[in-house]
């Protein structure tokens, strides 16, 4: 049973917008944000469910304005290696402790932020490289599977998709397909695992207004708004949350 007091609005709605905003806008990388922060306030795999029909409905909602202008080999790879790692992360979530998916996604906020700021300090670089399938798959893979735990696909299709050299609106666009086509791949094994209830639903339908608001912005933030003062700002909450998951989780 989920309480839908105070805190979960006033956790849920800033989140939710800010996910938006990250799907519509910047990449879909920082988007989980939405999904680890509602896991504050709610069981984890409450969170799941309700943060993917939201998800769903910033990709239904951003679709259209990067239609055509994705890399297609790129997308097309990451979204073959997503099945596999769907797969392994829906048997995986039906025999493991909700802690260990606290912990879980704590460790992917923080190596999320540890490669970003080290990336933007020099100190970690990502080459060019040419296309290749295989390397797409793997990097599918790894997102098919940590999308399906914790909404956190983003990050290891961006490492991947930044040494393909794209654009900024080729990029955004890559990502808005791809997690697009996954995040269908996950629904009907949510349904199945009971993640899906009575109760997701309403806080999917609670929110919903605040995904699209978020989406709206990103959309159209994407050639207005500098790109670092709003991942400063997604770092800043990915390590807080971070940290207080893993310190629920281990205590």
């Amino acid at each position: 049973m989920i309480e839908f007091g105070w805190q979960f609005f006033l956790v849920g709605i800033p989140a939710i917008i800010f996910g938006g905003i990250s799907k519509g806008g910047f990449g879909s990388g920082a988007a989980f944000v939405a999904g680890a922060i509602l896991a504050l306030v709610v069981p984890p795999g409450a969170a799941l469910g309700i943060v993917l029909p939201l998800f769903m409905l910033v990709d239904a909602a951003t679709l259209k304005p990067y239609w055509g202008k994705w890399h297609w080999p790129s997308a097309k790879g990451l979204m073959i290696g997503a099945v596999p790692g769907c797969i392994v992360a829906a048997f995986l979530y039906a025999i493991v402790d909700a802690d260990v998916f606290r912990l879980l996604i704590g460790l992917i906020c923080l190596a999320f932020v540890a490669f970003q700021v080290s990336r933007a300090l020099g100190w970690l670089q990502v080459r060019q490289m040419p296309f290749s399938a295989p390397v797409a798959w793997f990097a599918g893979t790894v997102s098919g599977f940590t999308s399906f735990v914790s909404h956190a696909g983003g990050p290891p299709s961006a490492v991947f998709l930044l040494s393909q050299g794209l654009s900024k609106t080729a990029y955004q666009a890559t990502t808005v397909v791809v997690f697009w086509a996954i995040n269908w791949m996950k629904a009907v094994p949510y349904v199945f695992l009971g993640i899906f209830t009575w109760d997701t639903i309403m806080g999917s339908l609670m929110l919903a207004p605040f995904a699209l608001l978020g989406a709206w912005i990103g959309v159209r933030a994407h050639h207005l708004v500098p790109e670092r003062p709003f991942f400063a700002l997604t770092y800043i909450l990915l390590v807080l949350t971070g940290i207080r998951l893993i310190w629920v989780a281990l205590t």
